[in-house]
């Protein structure tokens, strides 16, 4: 694995739910994460945002890491979720805030 995949994987672990996306959770610099991170701060869920447009060398190894085209891309405790589609058809179907509990990640709404 390279460096960036070694950084890339410790992010990944660092914490319980991790996103990766354009911008930062306070300003999200792109429409997509910014979708992912209200879901998220609705559902009260402790995430940490990693920006990728801090480095070309993090937004494409972030790709090539979960083999996943596009950004934002969702982890929970080390596993790769998926990016903006899945995470609005989940959380819309009412199955993000179960996914999250499964896996043993509080969520304080009652959506």
């Amino acid at each position: 694995m390279s460096g960036i995949g070694e950084y890339i994987d410790s992010e990944v672990k660092s914490k319980d739910v991790v996103l990766f996306m354009k911008g930062t959770p306070g300003f999200p610099q792109c429409g997509f994460s910014g979708q992912v991170v209200q879901i998220l701060d609705y559902l009260g869920v402790d995430y940490k945002g990693v920006n990728v447009l801090t480095s070309n060398e993090l937004r494409q190894g972030i790709k090539e890491y979960s083999n996943w085209p596009t950004i934002p891309q969702l982890y929970v405790k080390g596993e790769f979720v998926g990016g903006c589609d899945i995470i609005r058809e989940m959380f819309q179907a009412g199955e993000l805030q179960g996914y999250f509990e499964e896996k043993g990640v509080s969520v304080s709404s009652a959506a």
